[in-house]
């Protein structure tokens, strides 16, 4: 087998390493649903010149980072069960993937990582992120993606962004709540089959209940007094 020529070695040598950080966070403003920025800080080396990266990002709930008291534990019960259970059921939770073309820079940049926050409580994450009310969420940033940079002689190279590459984020949760409470005041969404919506409408003018609020009181209050 013959040896690789030094001039492959140098080429591969002189690939951008790329190192990331998660510098801050807060609510998106004027966006037109709840959106959180994640100030993301991008290093690739003192003097190296990048002329572009599409970048991919994970971001999952690293759950088992964190301490839980006992009412956060019982909201927590329908993801991961009994808390003596927790040792094996408690898991780190995908909460969103996101692409991110981040423009030229020399040495190290910083863009705004922009993430869609949802009230959906079919996600799981969603769940989460409503039972944990005080503290902060322990979140992985997890990056792959293409990264355009120059060689040697000027021409135009691209390496894929091994995701290898993480970052962690404590986020406080009060930056959470004060982006959805910013766009759903007091508030948060159930969704509903058609068929349970009819019946549950149902029942709301049969018994000239006045608001969906008052139909799902009337209901709770029965199934308590039986």
């Amino acid at each position: 087998m013959s040896a690789a020529s030094p001039g492959r070695f140098a080429e591969a040598a002189r690939i951008p390493q790329l190192d990331f950080e998660i510098e801050d966070a807060g609510p998106l403003e004027r966006a037109a649903a709840p959106t959180l920025r994640f100030g993301l800080r991008i290093g690739a080396g003192r003097d190296e010149a990048i002329r572009s990266i599409v970048l991919d990002v994970q971001l999952q709930i690293a759950s088992r980072r964190r301490a839980y008291d006992d009412a956060t534990e019982e909201r927590l019960y329908e993801l991961f069960g009994e808390p003596e259970r927790w040792g094996s059921t408690l898991r780190t939770l995908p909460w969103t993937r996101a692409t991110l073309a981040v423009p030229a820079f020399t040495g190290a940049t910083r863009v705004d990582l922009s993430v869609p926050c949802t009230y959906d409580f079919e996600v799981a994450a969603s769940r989460y992120l409503d039972a944990v009310r005080d503290g902060d969420i322990p979140l992985e940033f997890l990056f792959g993606g293409t990264v355009f940079y120059a060689d040697a002689g000027g021409l135009l190279k691209t390496a894929r962004i091994a995701w290898d590459r993480e970052a962690e984020y404590r986020l406080p949760v009060r930056v959470w709540r004060q982006t959805m409470d910013h766009y759903f005041p007091g508030s948060a969404w159930l969704r509903l089959r058609r068929d349970s919506f009819d019946r549950l409408y149902a029942y709301k003018a049969r018994n000239a209940l006045t608001s969906w609020e008052e139909a799902v009181d009337s209901l709770v209050r029965a199934s308590q007094e039986r």
